[in-house]
């Protein structure tokens, strides 16, 4: 159970046959589909008029295509008829080369520590060829001073411009199949795994079982935690120090792993922007009896990221014959009902009354529920739709939508296909199993879903199960328990950044840390199944993705603008602060820029802000640090043993002890890509020297890169800053200097402590806010000072652009 994904049948292969796997491996291994800003490749909104041959796909929107349209007519010019009929198309198809799926292969922009290259990595021939006939071209495509340097020597121009993997050159990989047959597709491993990756969202929660939106246009988030607590997340990925929500000492839940009581529900009305009303599902304890509490809230009038704690108004209270099955999830449809999504429960078997509750119209347990609470300030507190399919039979709930449901946990509302609607309104639910399976199921109104009578395909209660009345229906997909023991509802894929997931159903396993998908076929209707696994070897190394996630995956989300999440965590107790929110990406293709942009509307905060800190790390692949010069000396280019090491021992080495995450379904292959050298090309054997002017900072006890003591280089060292006439116009020059779009506090008194192993290097400094370091403001004269290290100076930065009241 606990060694989840693993799939059987990984072989070993000897060196002696390493040649015949060559094309079969290293294209997948050694090379990604990647652009020149570190982001996948995607298909232009608008047809390319100059790089015609990534016309459909490739890294280059039509803007970016008319800008080297100009700057190939800026270089033409400086030729005469001869020169432009020969050179012409060699300078058109270096250019392009920018617009190559492959584009950061070519100009070496897969190593952050490596500079990009300013004319592509070419094959021998070609490179011949642009010597022979254009060498006159190469001042104009580069400013490169090494390149004006051997311009004139064939051999060592050419072995300058050569890339190490000579089938990964230009023109060469335009005719390798290994490369182009799937590419802008998701990528699969041997066995039909789909390869996505992650990015980390939030983390240090504890159980965090919902993330939902409140579609008002602020594309914050809000996270709850089983113990009774909901944060609220800005689109920065800030939280606010101040819960949202806090009913702590009213949920029902404890410390002990795989309890399934606590604040299990959360969704906003479809008018909250209008009318700020929000429902919750949890556990309480009423005298000896637990229930679980449908409850209305009220944003607060004099705070939007605060409810008013007073307002609540429970809606409905369901006695729980047990501790187990409790359900938990709300959500608001199409029709802009609300609807409950209750367990049958609890125990095993659901061994109440004759048929057991869910089978039980008068019952509330083992249904979905749907009501109306518009309209509810006078009179009842919710009303009963006039359609509900139960209304006018004797004895049922008339609340009652649909039956036979086991403990349905997590559901979602499909949003329909963003071009044609298809799919729109369908509501998708996990039901967890009994013994031997987990079911996929399309909730349709006043349908029996078959339990207990039916567990997935099969029959649990034969005598039930032989009811010729009992009508059910079957789900859309079942999976047995050796495959996962908890599903885990989640949501289709309507999102705007990852075509390729368009109508893809996503959804986990609690237990095994699974991450499944089907697609519906739209001719046969039948829901094809694949799993989803973790990106190997580059699959992953783009900037901020990881390809690890913690085992128990508890719920799905998606946020405002339609993409998709999910939340998992270490340890699955309701104290544990190891959940983490994880958004899903694949890397394969995305949206053509701007597409998706939006601009959420602006958020008054009068909370404390705590910036995001990532935790997780990309596992199996170790990329060089942008920050650090590499030192190791240039080496020959061992081919053969590369492919060895791709093709090497592919168990994990058992010093690698990852308990509480999921890694890919294939342990990741070790890549040799740190040691790669282009042949020829010079390498600095020290760290450079910072310039003039550089700024960092230090001293923040928590190592939040934002804050800190201002030290700056000037005149071969580094020194510090006094906070005489210290204002947040200088504090705007070291923040925007360092990233950061704002000052949010010019600190003074040493608030980041002494820096008392450097020189006051500058006092007096007077800025405007506009220069480009403080060496550029009026001060006293670099290392002219009358003050002390208490008085060092230093800065709180931000890219908010929210309104902080603290």
């Amino acid at each position: 159970l606990w060694h989840f994904m693993h799939i059987p049948g990984r072989v070993r292969v000897s060196p002696f046959v390493s040649f015949y796997f060559l094309a079969l491996w290293v294209a997948p291994v050694m090379l990604h589909p990647q652009c020149l800003d570190f982001k996948p490749p995607f298909r232009p909104q608008k047809e390319l008029e100059f790089c015609v041959t990534y016309k459909e796909f490739g890294c280059c929107d039509f803007e970016k295509d008319q800008n080297l349209m100009s700057k190939y007519y800026r270089i033409m010019d400086n030729f005469d008829y001869y020169g432009y009929a020969n050179c012409a198309g060699i300078v058109q198809e270096l250019l392009c080369q920018e617009c190559s799926p492959y584009a950061a292969h070519l100009f070496d922009a897969e190593d952050p520590s490596t500079p990009v290259r300013t004319i592509p990595g070419l094959c021998p021939d070609y490179c011949a060829r642009l010597w022979n006939k254009c060498s006159s071209t190469i001042p104009f495509l580069s400013d490169d001073p090494y390149l004006a340097s051997v311009q004139s020597d064939q051999a060592s121009l050419c072995e300058y411009l050569q890339l190490d993997d000579m089938d990964y050159c230009y023109p060469h990989l335009l005719n390798n199949q290994q490369l182009s047959q799937s590419l802008g597709r998701v990528q699969t491993d041997t066995d039909g795994c789909l390869q996505l990756c992650l990015e980390e969202v939030a983390n240090g929660l504890r159980n965090p079982l919902a993330m939902v939106h409140a579609n008002d246009g602020t594309h914050r988030f809000f996270v709850a935690e089983q113990v009774g607590l909901v944060w609220t997340y800005l689109p920065d990925r800030s939280k606010l120090e101040r819960p949202f929500l806090n009913i702590t000492k009213a949920v029902l839940t404890s410390a002990w792993e795989g309890d399934e009581r606590g604040f299990l529900g959360l969704t906003f009305h479809p008018k909250y922007k209008y009318n700020g009303k929000l429902y919750v599902y949890y556990s309480v304890e009423v005298g000896f009896d637990e229930r679980i509490r449908i409850s209305e809230f009220h944003v607060s009038a004099s705070d939007m990221n605060v409810v008013d704690h007073g307002s609540e108004r429970v809606i409905l209270e369901i006695d729980e014959p047990a501790s187990n099955h409790n359900g938990g999830q709300l959500l608001f449809a199409d029709d802009g009902y609300l609807y409950i999504f209750t367990g049958d429960g609890g125990m095993a078997g659901d061994p109440f009354g004759k048929y057991g509750n869910a089978q039980n119209k008068s019952a509330l347990l083992g249904k979905v529920l749907r009501i109306d609470v518009d309209n509810n300030e006078r009179g009842p507190l919710y009303r009963i739709p006039p359609d509900n399919p139960f209304i006018h039979e004797r004895e049922a709930r008339p609340e009652v939508y649909a039956y036979g449901v086991r403990n349905m946990w997590r559901c979602s509302v499909d949003r329909g296909d963003p071009l044609t609607k298809e799919g729109k309104g369908r509501i998708f639910c996990g039901d967890v199993g009994q013994n031997k399976f987990e079911e996929i199921d399309i909730i349709e109104k006043g349908r029996n879903y078959g339990w207990r009578a039916k567990e997935g395909f099969s029959c649990y209660d034969k005598k039930l199960c032989a009811n010729s009345s009992l009508d059910d229906v079957l789900p859309i997909y079942a999976y047995p328990h050796k495959m996962g023991k908890s599903v885990t509802g989640g949501y289709v894929y309507r999102g705007c950044e990852y075509p390729n997931l368009n109508g893809m159903y996503i959804f986990g396993d609690f237990m095994s840390g699974r991450l499944m998908s089907l697609q519906q076929d739209i001719q046969s209707e039948h829901w094809e199944y694949n799993e989803i696994c973790m990106g190997m070897g580059l699959t992953c190394a783009f900037p901020g993705l990881i390809n690890n996630y913690h085992q128990y995956i508890i719920s799905f989300a998606e946020d405002e603008a339609g993409e998709l999440y999910f939340m998992s965590t270490g340890i699955p107790s309701a104290t544990s602060p190891s959940g983490v929110v994880y958004k899903v990406v694949d890397p394969s293709r995305r949206a053509p820029p701007r597409q998706c942009h939006y601009d959420p509307l602006p958020v008054r905060v009068k909370s404390n802000l705590i910036k995001f800190v990532p935790q997780e790390t990309l596992i199996g692949l170790e990329l060089p640090n942008k920050h650090e010069a590499e030192t190791q000396p240039t080496v020959t280019h061992d081919w053969l043993q590369e492919l060895l090491d791709l093709l090497g021992d592919p168990e994990p080495h058992t010093t690698t002890v990852l308990p509480t995450t999921t890694t890919t379904s294939k342990p990741p292959k070790h890549s040799r890509r740190k040691g790669r050298r282009r042949k020829g090309k010079p390498r600095t054997e020290s760290a450079p020297q910072p310039q003039n002017g550089v700024v960092r900072l230090v001293g923040d006890e928590q190592g939040r890169n934002d804050r800190g003591r201002v030290e700056i280089y000037a005149n071969g060292e580094w020194g510090t800053v006094c906070d005489d006439l210290w204002t947040t116009k200088n504090a705007a020059v070291v923040c925007q200097q360092l990233g950061f779009r704002y000052a949010l506090k010019a600190a003074k008194h040493s608030e980041f402590g002494e820096g008392k192993n450097l020189r006051i290097l500058l006092d007096d400094v007077q800025c405007e806010g506009t220069e480009a370091s403080l060496l550029d403001c009026k001060h006293a004269g670099v290392g002219t000072h009358n003050c002390a290290h208490y008085e060092d100076a230093g800065v709180i930065c931000g890219n908010s652009d929210y309104v902080i009241e603290v």
